[in-house]
């Protein structure tokens, strides 16, 4: 969730990111599930990555985006609480 070097966001990204967040809004109201969403919206971004960056770039957005989780920078950027585990056990 870096910003890039000035510190704001370019235009164009605050209007796609309304544009994704109208489409996951809408694909919520069919009630279609949350994986089969972020499943599909995953799908079409790496595929819109691989035809604009070659496999290196695309390597470091995947890796920008996994120290993002696991630093938990994700999570603080939407204020979102980790789901409690199912089931009690450990794995």
């Amino acid at each position: 969730m870096q910003l890039d070097p000035q510190g704001v966001a370019p235009e164009d990204l605050s209007h796609a990111g309304s544009v994704v967040d109208k489409a996951i809004e809408y694909m919520m109201e069919q009630k279609i599930a949350p994986i089969s969403i972020a499943s599909a919206l995953l799908g079409g971004t790496l595929g819109l990555l691989a035809r604009t960056m070659d496999d290196r770039a695309i390597a470091q957005v995947l890796r920008s985006a996994l120290e993002s989780v696991e630093s938990g920078e994700l999570r603080r950027a939407y204020d979102i609480a980790p789901p409690s585990p199912k089931g009690g056990g450990a794995l």
